[in-house]
């Protein structure tokens, strides 16, 4: 038992680390895809190619004024940008990873807590970090930052419903709320992006609202309000903000690959006649594939669409996505009914 204590410690030790790494060096990755789309070259001083450019913002950042309004609400102020990069962390914990690995005569999955309401525990954190952005906003006393932080706050909370909705149609297939259990219900190739595709399409939409991101970054749009909810931030405190963004987006991207494309599943993952360990090692690369190629999706998305006007926003959010996702899930509740009789 303590084998296994130490080993689950080393995990999350793991997980916490390559979820900050991701973390920072998508903010190179994001200037690289922004440059390559623009016909520029990028960042390509600090470094080979760059690559020591993540580096060289966090000393920015570090060393930069820790400035603190006057007027603003001291305690609150400094509580916004931590509950944000709580939240963002915290939901690394339920993602399975990989399958079974075997060490040191243990039997462990590549997962930091199995839980059995999985999705729900993220669905939590989710509503949450709402209060990270929100308290942010209002702490400040800027007019610029509040307006931000409620335009953030209402655009995630009407997003969190078609997400939610969306989200219940892949329950309801897989017949369960473990993030594990649906990733094992996939297995063989039966991904659920095949049996549910709008909801794919209806949750892949959510996230860039839920991480506003463009074309939904209407809270820190610079031509009518500045920095939006994080102007008045400065040093890590706006680190944290900016690193809060990045890691929800990883996050957006593995809980996409988990939910509807098998997560560490892959195509003849039984016909290698590999051992337990070596099929597991390559399902997380597989694994890591497909993040990296959905993080790519939301930079892509970024530097292509424009963004929408705040109530394009809310009319797609409360009168298209919410009734597709309900339509959605009678269309599936129907299925899963008449489904033996055919």
């Amino acid at each position: 038992m303590s084998t296994l204590l130490i080993i689950k410690t080393v995990l999350i030790l793991i997980v916490f680390g390559i979820t900050l790494g991701i973390a920072m060096y998508s903010t190179y990755l994001e200037r690289k895809v922004a440059a390559f789309l623009q016909d520029r070259v990028g960042p390509d001083r600090a470094g080979p190619w760059g690559i020591l450019q993540p580096l060289a913002d966090g000393g920015k950042m570090f060393f930069k004024e820790d400035f603190i309004p006057q007027k603003s609400e001291k305690w609150l102020f400094i509580l916004g940008p931590g509950i944000a990069m709580f939240v963002a962390c915290m939901t690394s914990a339920v993602i399975p990873w990989g399958g079974n690995l075997t060490l040191f005569g243990e039997t462990f999955k590549l997962q930091v807590a199995n839980v059995d309401i999985g999705i729900l525990y993220i669905l939590g954190f989710l509503s949450i970090g709402v209060y990270g952005i929100m308290i942010g906003g209002w702490a400040s006393n800027n007019k610029y930052s509040l307006y931000g932080a409620v335009r953030a706050s209402s655009q995630m909370i009407s997003y969190e419903l078609a997400m939610g909705l969306s989200i219940l149609a892949v329950i309801m297939t897989s017949g369960s709320l473990s993030l594990g259990d649906i990733v094992e219900s996939q297995h063989g190739g039966q991904w659920n992006v095949f049996y549910q595709p709008l909801a794919f399409l209806l949750f892949i939409v959510c996230a860039f609202a839920e991480c506003n991101r463009a074309p939904f970054d209407l809270a820190e749009c610079e031509t009518e309000l500045i920095g939006g909810y994080h102007t008045e931030y400065s040093s890590m405190k706006l680190g944290f903000y900016l690193f809060a963004e990045y890691i929800n987006m990883f996050i957006s991207s593995a809980i996409i690959s988990v939910l509807f494309f098998g997560g560490y599943n892959f195509p003849f993952m039984d016909d290698l006649g590999l051992s337990e360990n070596a099929i597991t090692l390559i399902g997380v690369m597989v694994f890591f594939a497909k993040i990296t190629f959905f993080i790519f999706f939301f930079m892509w998305v970024r530097w292509t669409l424009p963004r929408f006007r705040y109530d394009q926003l809310m009319h797609l959010g409360w009168k298209t996505l919410i009734p597709l996702a309900i339509l959605n899930l009678m269309g599936t509740g129907a299925w899963l009914i008449f489904k033996d009789q055919f």
